[in-house]
């Protein structure tokens, strides 16, 4: 079980949101490399990145910040990042400056045509990230809720050859209020590409709970708040996860 420390920047600098809110934003770091490199000394074997203004904006806000945290962790573990993507030339630019993955979220809900590209041109380095509100799709930074549930959408883009999906139950996100583990296994169970959890770690026992079901496809979490209000020890939780799954 991956624990995948979260760096969501904003205006160059880390910070967290409550439910995607832009206006309820805390900052944590003035200084993301810094911040990349304490989670690497801690163990972790994954880095997210999101661009929350680039999620905003429709194109990528933070590539400063982003070339630094790259610069800083050099070629020790990979990063993924989301925020702003919606084009292949942008992939590229990640790709080549040392993103190993580049996750598509609303761009893929629009333009299916875009990310069945992406998989074509990008292989191996693209991941679908949904984001849902009891089972239905939103896009747009979450402001709007499509009719597409989850499930079909995660079909349909499996079948493209995206190399994974994040799933993030938005209702949670940023709340502390536990993962929505009977959502996510539903999802991995219908799937045969590995789907990484998201929103609303509170803490150990949810690691616990999520190592219980890694069988069904579940690799990975996305640790966010609760490692940064100190609610989880994010060096003694990914032990713990090694210690349960190996």
């Amino acid at each position: 079980m991956l624990l995948i420390p979260a760096i969501d920047l904003k205006d160059g600098h880390c910070v967290r949101l409550k439910q995607g809110d832009m206006e309820q934003a805390t900052t944590f770091s003035e200084d993301p490399s810094e911040m990349a490199l304490n989670w690497v000394n801690q163990g972790a074997r994954r880095l997210h990145l999101v661009d929350l203004n680039g999620a905003f904006a429709g194109k990528p806000q933070n590539f400063a910040a982003i070339k630094s945290i790259l610069a800083a962790v050099g070629n020790d573990i990979p990063v993924q990042l989301g925020g702003g993507i919606r084009d292949l030339d942008t992939i590229e630019k990640y790709i080549d400056g040392g993103i190993s993955y580049v996750i598509i979220g609303t761009a893929a809900v629009k333009n299916p045509g875009f990310l069945k590209d992406a998989c074509s041109a990008f292989g191996g380095h693209i991941i679908v990230g949904l984001d849902a509100k009891d089972g239905k799709v939103a896009t747009d930074g979450w402001s709007k809720l499509t009719g597409h549930e989850v499930v079909d959408l995660a079909k349909k883009f499996e079948d493209y050859g995206v190399e994974s999906v994040i799933y993030t139950d938005i209702g949670r996100d940023g709340m502390l209020s536990g993962i929505n583990i009977e959502a996510t296994v539903r999802l991995a169970q219908s799937l045969s590409i590995p789907v990484i959890a998201s929103g609303g770690l509170s803490g150990i026992a949810d690691i616990e709970k999520l190592c219980a079901v890694e069988g069904d496809g579940i690799e990975g979490v996305i640790c966010g708040r609760a490692i940064y209000s100190g609610d989880l020890d994010f060096a003694k939780a990914q032990d713990r996860a090694d210690e349960l799954n190996g």
